[in-house]
């Protein structure tokens, strides 16, 4: 993962995993409680794809999904590493070749 001074910690929710951060979103600054793994997914995205936490979240917003912010970015996550799941994905992060590197260096080469 990068660091992102500005991302900051969130504050985790009183007996949950999930962790408050502050967004602007298309209506201005707004809070989202997304669990951990979720916020390491979005940085990802943002580090993939040139841009800020914001950018991405107008983004998702202007995709127009039903539901509330918070399941309209889950499902976003859940397609955008979908697609790069593909078979074509798959072969260019050369996944399903334990054989050839061994389960200590996979994570180095499946990103």
């Amino acid at each position: 993962m990068f660091h992102c001074p500005w991302f900051g910690q969130g504050a985790a929710v009183p007996s949950s995993r999930l962790i408050n951060r502050n967004v602007v979103a298309e209506r201005g600054r707004t809070s989202m409680r997304l669990e951990p793994e979720l916020w390491d997914a979005l940085r990802e995205i943002c580090r993939r794809e040139g841009q800020d936490m914001n950018q991405l979240i107008r983004h998702i917003e202007s995709l127009g999904r039903k539901g509330g912010r918070t399941s309209a970015v889950r499902v976003f996550v859940l397609q955008y590493f979908r697609a790069a799941a593909s078979e074509a994905g798959h072969e260019a992060a050369k996944h399903g070749v334990f054989g050839a590197i061994g389960p200590g260096n996979y994570t180095r080469h499946a990103a």
